[in-house]
């Protein structure tokens, strides 16, 4: 099953401001695959389920997401997703301004037939302003979320727990200390040993550089450095189980900038610390 997002020949700022034409805003598909991803079926519109009429941009991911396994909600699809909102009536501002950011999951309990809205977390503050969202499921059912924060709090993580599956966070985003690098999407995942939450991104403070695991062995209360996959120019990546003890590290890498080419490096579950 694959979710993803469109819009017509228009930009973000454009769609941020409501500028963009109902049709070319960002709207909310669905594929689905019966032989591993050979084929797929034509994209089925959900943007009526998905996505709530005062917001604006919207996107999926930018990571995977996660088919709960644990407690009563045990076979939930779970996607991690973000967006921005529009201005309240009356205010001057426009809606491109990075306080409208806002994060935000869907779910599914029927194998992506239809799709609900859980939690959203989408303050105006300017503090925290939550963006694109990335998730997984910890050995107790508990599902934490970390999102890039594209508000001016001087970290630029912000994490929280859901305790019914996605539906609603146990409270507001809040700053993760733990986590140092500039803007940018991370990912993070529980390991299938069920020892090791693990997050990747970029650890420069200052540019999208040095793409740098971390872990907790506390369920994401703490975080500490582990293995630095290069010093060199990195963005977005994405982190998958590839083996019983190896993770899989997708990501944007290069030596003059972070977008010359995609990596896929396996990574020893005892390497990572």
């Amino acid at each position: 099953m694959l979710l993803t997002v469109h819009n017509g020949p228009v930009s973000e700022a454009q769609i941020m401001s409501g500028t963009a034409s109902q049709q070319d805003t960002r709207r909310v598909f669905v594929s689905r695959s019966r032989d591993n991803g050979r084929t797929w079926t034509q994209a089925r519109d959900t943007t009526d389920e998905t996505k709530l009429p005062n917001w604006r941009w919207y996107a999926t991911g930018p990571g995977h997401a996660t088919l709960l396994k644990h407690g009563p909600h045990a076979g939930r699809i779970v996607v991690p997703a973000n967006h921005s909102s529009a201005p309240p009536a009356g205010s001057a501002d426009v809606g491109t301004e990075a306080k409208y950011y806002g994060g935000h999951d869907l779910y599914s309990d029927d194998n992506g037939r239809t799709w609900h809205i859980g939690f959203t977390d989408d303050r105006t503050d300017g503090v925290i302003a939550a963006n694109e969202t990335s998730m997984t499921e910890l050995p107790d059912g508990r599902l934490y979320f970390s999102s890039r924060n594209q508000g001016y709090a001087a970290e630029h993580r912000v994490d929280g727990y859901s305790f019914d599956g996605g539906k609603t966070l146990a409270k507001p985003y809040q700053v993760q200390p733990g986590i140092s690098g500039t803007k940018v999407e991370g990912s993070v995942l529980q390991t299938a040993d069920h020892r090791l939450l693990v997050y990747s991104g970029p650890a420069d403070p200052a540019t999208r550089a040095r793409m740098q695991l971390r872990i907790s062995t506390d369920g994401g209360s703490t975080w500490q450095p582990g293995l630095t996959l290069t010093p060199n120019p990195a963005g977005y990546s994405d982190l998958v189980q590839a083996g019983p003890k190896t993770l899989g590290v997708l990501y944007e890498t290069g030596t003059a900038g972070p977008y010359e080419s995609i990596v896929f490096q396996r990574v020893a579950l005892t390497d990572v610390r």
